[in-house]
């Protein structure tokens, strides 16, 4: 059994229109392979549109306008001597370079952050879509899906 860190997770960005919000998971989970000097991690939540209210009385969003997507889920690492800040801060960067070499500058770079553990199980949305790393190390992939 690898011994491994397990962090909640909450990454926010906004994305050019027309992006495919299952795509956006993929990239996030598939990012999250390997990171900083070559440790196995896994990834593993559910992706959704943050889209703001509209009220009565206001136009939707235009079609051309960036939209605002999230992830709430898990990350998993193995490796010797890696704590939640320094996991934490290798997956921002992976995940900052994977957006903005997919989407393009959008303006600000992708937030990631860990969170309460409580606050995956109690914020994501019912229409959310599950993604996770495909084929990642088995002994990871176990840990992190035990939490979800």
């Amino acid at each position: 059994m690898l011994d491994s860190l397990i962090v909640p997770l909450f990454v926010t960005t906004d994305l050019p229109p027309g992006a495919d919000l299952a795509e956006f998971g993929e990239l996030l989970a598939e990012t999250a392979r390997t990171l900083g000097d070559g440790y196995p991690a896994f990834l593993a939540g559910n992706v959704f549109w943050l889209d703001r209210p509209v009220l009565p009385g206001q136009r939707p969003p235009a079609e051309t306008e960036l939209r605002f997507a999230g992830m709430l889920g898990y990350l998993a690492a193995s490796g010797a001597g890696q704590g939640s800040r320094e996991v934490v801060s290798d997956v921002r960067r992976a995940i900052g370079a994977a957006v903005t070499a997919r989407y393009g500058d959008v303006g600000v770079p992708p937030a990631v952050f860990a969170i309460r553990d409580q606050d995956v199980r109690e914020r994501t949305p019912e229409t959310a879509i599950y993604v996770d790393t495909r084929d990642g190390a088995v002994e990871l992939a176990s840990a992190t899906r035990s939490y979800l």
